[in-house]
């Protein structure tokens, strides 16, 4: 054993590791280490070697045993020596070994145990000097990656010296970890340019040392990154040099949105037509149309579109057009054919006469009014009359263009339009109705001539504010007759009468108004400026009139003689106010034969009243009136008291014989005996014969002394009363004849003897005259003719009106 103690303790299985390593400790502890290697006694194996420096043992020993759990208790801070351990294990253990998994769970003990430096040095070892495992990959990452996270003064040596390891993912790494100069170096070294320029674009800025990198490069995906990178950064005329060079069209439409932006016009040119070269997008040759446009390259861009294309023509023309480039324009729309756009495009430059014959194509409303608009603020009304007639036919187009003319002031020139519309085939209400407010505004003189023709055609109620603003007064009345608005005409006529009226017109509007107040307005009227006519008037609103409102209103302006004929021919309605009106105005005249006749023949008037009143009067004739009335109304005591005091004796004896009354007839004689008017006495006695008493007669003539002047009346008498006493004896016998005869008395004998009563007869009660004098043919006595004796009526004193 002592000549071969290291191969007794490998190759015998047949000890206790534990008790032999324990005995050798302090002989000797290298061969402890073996014993305690053997039995795999890992904490025993690695006292003795802490105890006795032998790291070398203790780090081959550790990289052999693969144990993760024995790398943690050695790496840990409070293993006094772990760090010549880690030496040792760095300069030794992991030089001799040759199996990957030793090198493997040493470094990941390493990193578990988060000693990232001394990784590195780990690593180094392994990797650069030249060992088996320089190659290897996981290695070489692991290296480059450790020194990004814990020493990055090392990453670019690494970078340079190593080549086989994963450069896109650490150059990503790098990246995260702002080592970009790193980055760039890993993308230049394996030829990744279009990621190395990505780096200097995004990460370090710098796109001249970019441009210098894509000049060294030249290769397309190069270009195309920086050509983005100076598109953002607004370097147009650099990025579109950049797009060229690159032969990539795919971000046309960042390349068109900023070179507009920046008007680099010309650039954009060149770059769309590359694109167009590459790619027949629509977007890229519409973009190159507008191009053209912008730069005025107009030969270009009619060569452009007269070929086939993608172009959206349409929209090119309207951004031409907005932007003012209307040459362009005009190509652009006459190339498709939208004739409503080319119209107002050859507006723009002055071809009115184009213009419209464009528009004549498009025959849009649109179009024409444009058109019309453009031509009338260029003074162009020739033309603007011709597209306006193809506006005016479309009613919600007609107070715009009217609008737009009156705004300019151009008023004759929107009234000689309207005026050639008149006779189109379209025209409507709305053309008349304008015409004939422009024509209230500035030709007042043309109005009623156009509403004489047209009224049926023309908006009233408009025309008649226009009318009304514009105080035509004749036309506005005019309009208000149309409308059967009657009321309003007949105000207007009243309120404006210099300008508004017309006689004839007027009568007639009056008899249609709804509104009976009107009547007495125009009286008033009428009363103010035209009484000589109110007569007139009057006779025409005679059907609808309140008389007695009417009476009054005249009464109450003091004018009522001036209606007298209006009185006259409606008092056949035998209305009071008007009967008493027209008795005042007779009492006023002293015409008391009018008077008396209209008494007459009209009866509603307050009789009393005016028999009151006139008998008071001056004149006789109408105190007699006076008398009348009472006598109508039966106060016979007052017509015979008035005839009485105004000698109207004959008058006076008519209405005591019409009275009935005994009383009043012998008054009557009583007074004519105290006037000692023995004349008029034995008139009376014959006209109020049947209401004296004979008695009463004989003694007032016998106290008077007056027989001879009562004597006819007593003979008539006697005579009257001796053939009813004649009668009376017939009548006895013949009854007496027939109660002998047995026979009935004959229904018919007292007929044929006439009546017995005083009142029967011709004469009321009188007896037959004698032969050969003749009765009165009237029913009263004193209508009859005078008996034997009695002087004739016309021969008597105060037969008359007076004694």
């Amino acid at each position: 054993m002592n000549n071969n103690a290291e191969r007794f303790l490998k190759e015998n299985p047949y000890y206790d590791s534990k008790v032999v390593g324990k005995y050798c400790e302090k002989r000797d502890p290298h061969l402890a280490c073996l014993a305690y290697e053997r039995g795999q006694c890992d904490m025993e194996l690695i006292n003795v070697c802490n105890e006795n420096s032998l790291f070398k043992s203790e780090a081959r020993y550790l990289v052999k045993r693969r144990d993760p759990e024995l790398w943690v208790h050695v790496l840990q801070d409070s293993n006094q020596y772990k760090r010549p351990l880690i030496d040792q294990v760095v300069q030794t253990a992991l030089t001799e070994t040759q199996d990957p998994e030793d090198i493997s769970i040493t470094v990941k003990a390493f990193m578990t145990a988060d000693l990232p430096n001394e990784l590195i040095e780990l690593l180094e070892k392994i990797v650069l000097d030249n060992s088996v495992f320089s190659d290897h990959r996981n290695l070489q990452n692991l290296l480059i990656l450790t020194a990004i996270k814990a020493d990055r003064s090392r990453v670019m040596e690494y970078i340079n010296r190593l080549d086989n390891y994963d450069a896109p993912d650490i150059a990503n790494i790098a990246i995260g970890s702002e080592l970009y100069e790193e980055a760039f170096a890993i993308f230049k070294k394996f030829d990744v340019n279009a990621s190395a320029i990505q780096v200097l674009i995004d990460h370090v800025g710098n796109l001249d040392r970019a441009y210098e990198f894509a000049e060294r490069c030249n290769e397309s995906p190069v270009w195309s990154q920086l050509a983005k990178a100076q598109l953002q950064q607004a370097m147009v005329k650099e990025a579109i040099d950049s797009f060229i060079k690159a032969d990539d069209p795919s971000a046309y439409v960042e390349v068109v949105s900023v070179a507009q932006s920046h008007d680099n016009w010309e650039d954009l040119v060149r770059y769309l037509q590359m694109a167009r070269k590459k790619a027949r997008e629509a977007l890229i040759e519409t973009e190159l149309v507008y191009a053209y446009a912008k730069t005025n390259r107009l030969a270009d861009l009619e060569e452009f579109i007269s070929g086939p294309n993608h172009a959206q023509i349409q929209q090119v023309g309207d951004r031409c057009y907005d932007d003012k480039m209307y040459d362009a324009a005009k190509l652009l729309y006459n190339n498709v054919s939208n004739f409503a756009r080319l119209a107002i495009t050859l507006v723009q430059l002055g071809q009115y006469q184009g213009a419209v014959d464009s528009a004549r194509k498009a025959n849009s409303t649109r179009t024409w009014k444009e058109v019309c608009f453009a031509c009338v603020g260029h003074a162009e009304f020739r033309l603007a009359q011709m597209c306006g007639l193809h506006i005016v036919v479309h009613a919600d187009e007609l107070e715009e263009l009217d609008d737009f003319y009156q705004e300019r002031g151009y008023f004759e020139e929107l009234i000689q339009l309207l005026e050639a519309a008149l006779g189109l085939e379209r025209a409507h209400m709305g053309m008349f109705t304008e015409l004939s407010i422009l024509y209230s505004k500035y030709k007042p003189q043309k109005m009623k001539e156009h509403l004489e023709l047209f009224w049926s055609r023309v908006n009233i109620p408009k025309v008649l504010r226009a009318a009304e603003q514009a105080h035509l007064w004749a036309e506005l009345v005019f309009l208000y007759d149309k409308y059967e608005e009657f009321d309003n005409a007949c105000l207007t006529m009243i309120d404006h009468p210099t300008d508004a009226w017309r006689e004839v017109h007027f009568k007639e509007i009056i008899t249609k108004v709804a509104n009976i107040e009107l009547y007495y307005k125009a009286l008033q009227f009428y009363l103010d400026y035209k009484s000589m006519l109110l007569n007139d008037l009057l006779l025409v609103l005679t059907p609808r009139l309140d008389h007695t409102r009417t009476v009054n209103f005249f009464k109450k302006s003091a004018h009522l003689p001036l209606v007298k004929p209006y009185l006259r021919s409606v008092q056949s309605l035998n209305n009071k106010s008007i009967n008493e009106a027209l008795n005042d105005l007779l009492i006023d005249e002293e015409d008391y034969n009018g008077l008396r006749t209209s008494i007459d023949a009209f009866d509603n008037f307050d009789n009393i009243a005016l028999a009151q009143r006139l008998e008071r009067h001056e004149l006789v004739e109408f105190r007699r009136i006076s008398a009348y009335l009472y006598k109508g109304n039966n106060r016979w005591k007052l017509a015979v008291e008035l005839c009485k005091k105004d000698r109207l004796f004959k008058d006076a004896m008519e209405y005591a014989a019409e009275s009935g009354s005994s009383e009043l007839s012998e008054a009557l004689l009583a007074y004519f005996l105290d006037e000692k008017n023995h004349e008029c006495f034995t008139a009376c006695l014959y006209q109020c014969y049947d209401l004296l008493r004979p008695d009463v007669i004989m003694e007032l003539s016998w106290r008077h002394d007056i027989i001879d002047f009562s004597m006819p009346y007593m003979i008539q008498v006697i005579r009257e009363y001796t053939t009813k006493v004649d009668r009376l004896q017939e009548a006895e016998a013949l009854r007496a004849e027939e109660a002998l005869s047995g026979a009935q008395p004959q229904a018919g004998a007292y007929a044929q003897q006439g009546p017995l009563m005083l009142t029967a007869g011709p004469g009321m009660g009188m007896p037959p005259p004698p032969p050969g004098v003749p009765y009165a043919a009237g029913p009263t006595p004193y209508r009859q003719s005078p008996q034997p004796g009695y002087p004739g009526m016309q021969g008597f004193p105060g037969g008359g009106y007076g004694m």
